[in-house]
């Protein structure tokens, strides 16, 4: 480390899933530079979001719930990097912050845990099914639209917690995320990307600095992962020519096959009775123009009703 800069300091929320996130972080960095432990500080911020817990974020502002106060820290100075899901993060980001990289992303499906079978094939009609998440909510609608789905706000563990009590009889979470924290063995089973999409961002841990801080940016250089990076230039374009927040459900997915990049986008109303789905193919050097082309080839093919400007 440089005298000018004697410690990193990493901001990021208080859950048990983004203090992963930020420890995988802070050890890359440890682990590419070399530097003793102390080299990388974690400083844990309290976000809007996380004080919300009784309404779905669609109502409360959307994503930048959970973004706002680290982002307020790294404009003040207070830290100099902020981890984050990326699936959490806005398409427009505050004047003088940008996203520098993300770490190798992990499984980007979405996992089902139920109280009683494996698949949803399982769950009786009128079953309980919880999630905070629109996306999720349409995608299950579409599937099995004789289910009961209720908002399910909390952590991990908190909703895991809710269908082992039988208060719900299944919920919906990221599989990433339920391995990460080593609670892969309460998936009943993995969905298929081919039948339910993930949202834009989803398995991908996200690093935010400020613009212009080159010494930073040139930290976290080599701890980024450039396919990861690929990805999701495609898919934040293409999330931010529709909607970028969460009201309305979008699921999105770029994917690197040889020298090109695959994109599936779908937009689904609010009750999965209408879906609306696209595929794009563009070379790696065309990632922002994919993603951008999608978008606008989505907007045009959905009513003007589901994603209102």
């Amino acid at each position: 480390m440089t005298q000018s800069l004697p410690k990193l300091r990493l901001g990021t929320r208080g859950s048990p899933l983004a203090l992963w996130q930020a420890h995988a972080v802070r050890d890359a960095l440890l682990k590419a530079h070399r530097w003793p432990d102390e080299a990388v500080e974690v400083q844990v911020i309290r976000t809007t979001g996380d004080a919300i817990t009784d309404r779905a974020l669609s109502e409360a502002g959307g994503k930048g719930l959970f973004t706002k106060e680290l982002e307020e820290a790294l404009l003040d100075r207070r830290i100099d990097l902020a981890v984050h899901s990326a699936k959490d993060m806005p398409t427009r980001l505050p004047d003088g912050l940008h996203l520098v990289g993300y770490l190798p992303r992990a499984d980007v499906r979405d996992a089902l845990i139920l109280r009683e079978g494996v698949a949803l094939r399982d769950l009786k009609p009128g079953a309980k099914v919880g999630t905070a998440s629109l996306r999720r909510e349409a995608q299950l609608r579409r599937l099995r639209p004789d289910l009961h789905v209720s908002l399910l706000r909390g952590n991990v563990h908190t909703r895991l917690a809710k269908v082992e009590s039988g208060e719900f009889d299944g919920t919906l979470l990221a599989y990433a995320g339920l391995s990460r924290l080593g609670l892969a063995d309460k998936v009943s089973s993995v969905l298929e990307t081919a039948d339910f999409l993930p949202a834009v961002g989803q398995g991908a841990v996200a690093i935010e600095t400020r613009f212009g801080d080159i010494a930073v940016d040139a930290l976290v250089v080599p701890v980024a992962c450039p396919a990861t990076g690929l990805a999701l230039r495609v898919e934040r374009a293409y999330l931010g020519q529709l909607d970028g927040s969460c009201r309305t459900p979008i699921g999105g997915l770029a994917q690197l096959e040889g020298d090109e990049i695959r994109f599936r986008g779908a937009v689904l109303s609010p009750d999965g009775a209408r879906y609306y789905e696209i595929v794009r193919y563009g070379p790696r050097n065309r990632a922002l123009e994919l993603g951008i082309a999608a978008g606008q080839e989505m907007r045009a093919l959905v009513p003007p009703e589901l994603l209102p400007h």
